[in-house]
């Protein structure tokens, strides 16, 4: 197994070549202290992760860890499925801090610092929650866009707010926003979505006043005030009526920063290319996408996608392709992720004229093909009915045990069954879930591997348990916090120290335009820009 120093992966991390650097810890283990260019890809998810974060098998790797051999075992993993220029960095993070660099800590940190360099770049806006709290309440003009998921506003969001994620905010503003006199306010959780969303709209031209929501919804339960929870207003579906005035803010902002613009036929060229890794992803809402997209494209829709940036891009210095069926999404996106450092970013004029495919589209993972013993929701019902010795174990993530799972369920990171022994030994009946059933199915070899009793997969998972009409169990306690290895924990998401954690959590992002400095091998902005806020 080839071995790398700190000293030579730095020089392939600022070199200019395409390199894949994949931190081979759990998320909630990587989340504590990583390289800033890493990106997780922890062993329980290995057969899905790396598949979509490597679309090329001769790409250049370095797996990395804290020293344990997990980076050895992920390495050794992706030799054997074909995978043929593989490193591990020699001593870890360990061994990486010690030769001088910078370690951080924390999830999607690459986005996040980008996030808090546009605000002192552009001199981004922002209002304090009990100045909006006040202009709430005297009945300003103006109105809050939520540019989180659908999903994260209707668990809590600012009274009066509407979901619009960041993607859809300068596709949709002529509509929802037809008086320049009308003040926008933008929110998130935290900063990064409400500093870019407002940005964005700043970018695009709008005549409307535009602040972000300094420190989003953490920032207004910290302030003692109360947020909605349950609301699902959202923006009217469907191209808007001002898509044409959105395209030519879009193309300008698109233009000023560099993005490339293709047809289908030089999209055919890039996707015929041994040489290069190509992600082509595809901005728009998922509920257009699952209606119909380009085959080999992948659904990251646009404000999420520059938030999260390496959770669909793994490669530094790919090629990437964004399409929409407007132009506005694709180039309002690509703009961003130029301007945070990635050099070759292109949209495609008429990219979603050879749409085939329907549905959710995902990466091959030849894994879940092997035979496994299925068990239908029926059959679990009649095990558990009959007395036999039955346990029901959920590899699902450890957030999504906690928000539901089948009753009387024990939960477990796949990788590390062994502390469940006892439990899997004394069983004569062992049934492996998760949420959608797939975890569950990669999870039989170690299962295997821990007991002799019959091992079943419940097909469709504990979707399908629901489905249905059997309850789910909700409990935020267990697994505690302490034993989430396997995600990392938002504040919201903690159950003790929840106050603390969202400071300490605003402080870090705040911080990071610092940290960044610090590591060297971070360029934001256009090339040639001066670093003169626009």
């Amino acid at each position: 197994m080839n071995r790398i120093s700190a000293q030579t992966l730095l020089g392939w991390i600022t070199g200019g070549r395409e390199l894949a650097l994949l931190d081979a810890r759990e998320d909630g283990e990587f989340g504590a202290s990583h390289l800033f260019w890493a990106v997780p890809c922890g062993l329980a998810r290995k057969e899905i992760r790396a598949r979509a974060l490597l679309p090329r098998l001769s790409v250049r790797i370095c797996c990395v860890d804290d020293g344990r051999g997990l980076a050895e075992t992920l390495a050794a993993w992706l030799e054997s499925i074909g995978y043929t220029d593989v490193s591990v960095l020699d001593g870890g993070t360990r061994a990486w801090e010690a030769a001088g660099n910078v370690l951080f800590s924390g999830v999607n940190v690459p986005s996040k610092a980008f996030g808090e360099w546009v605000e002192h770049h552009y001199g981004t806006e922002s209002v304090d929650a009990r100045e909006l709290k006040a202009w709430i309440d005297s009945g300003r003009d103006m109105v809050v866009l939520d540019s989180r998921t659908l999903e994260e506003f209707t668990r809590m969001s600012i009274p009066t707010g509407i979901s619009v994620p960041g993607g859809e905010l300068a596709y949709r503003i002529g509509d929802l926003v037809p008086d320049p006199k009308t003040l926008v306010v933008v929110n998130c959780a935290g900063r990064t979505r409400s500093i870019m969303g407002a940005e964005s709209l700043r970018r695009a031209g709008i005549p409307n006043k535009v602040v972000a929501l300094r420190n989003g919804t953490m920032g207004w339960e910290l302030a003692g005030l109360r947020c909605d929870r349950g609301r699902t207003e959202k923006f009217e579906p469907g191209t808007p009526k001002t898509a044409a005035l959105a395209l030519q803010r879009a193309k300008a902002f698109a233009d000023q920063s560099g993005v490339g613009v293709i047809g289908p036929l030089e999209l055919t060229w890039f996707e015929d290319d041994p040489d290069r890794t190509l992600y082509v992803l595809d901005v728009r809402d998922p509920v257009e996408f699952r209606a119909g997209h380009r085959p080999g494209s992948r659904n990251a829709p646009g404000g999420q996608l520059v938030q999260a940036t390496d959770a669909w891009i793994g490669v530094r210095n790919a090629r990437i392709v964004l399409v929409d069926d407007t132009g506005v999404r694709a180039r309002m996106a690509a703009a961003w992720l130029r301007q945070m450092g990635h050099r070759d970013v292109f949209v495609v004029e008429g990219g979603l004229e050879a749409v085939e495919a329907t549905g959710a589209a995902a990466v091959p993972v030849p894994e879940l093909g092997t035979p496994v013993d299925l068990i239908d929701v029926t059959g679990l019902l009649h095990l558990l009915d009959s007395g036999a010795r039955t346990l029901v174990l959920d590899v699902g993530r450890s957030i999504d045990f906690r928000d539901g799972h089948i009753p009387g369920a024990v939960w477990g990171v796949r990788t590390r069954l062994d502390a469940l022994r006892p439990q899997l030994s004394a069983a004569r009946h062992v049934v492996i879930t998760s949420p959608d059933g797939m975890l569950a199915r990669l999870a039989v070899p170690e299962v295997k591997g821990l007991t002799r009793a019959d091992v079943h997969v419940l097909e469709g998972g504990s979707d399908a348990w629901h489905a249905f009409g059997r309850p789910l169990v909700k409990d935020r306690t267990t697994p505690p916090d302490e034993a989430c290895i396997d995600f990392y924990l938002r504040p919201y998401d903690r159950n003790s120290g929840v106050e603390e954690a969202m400071n300490a959590y605003l402080s870090w992002e705040i911080d990071l335009v610092h940290e960044i400095e610090r590591d060297g091998t971070v360029a934001f902005g256009v090339p040639g820009e001066t670093d003169a806020a626009a």
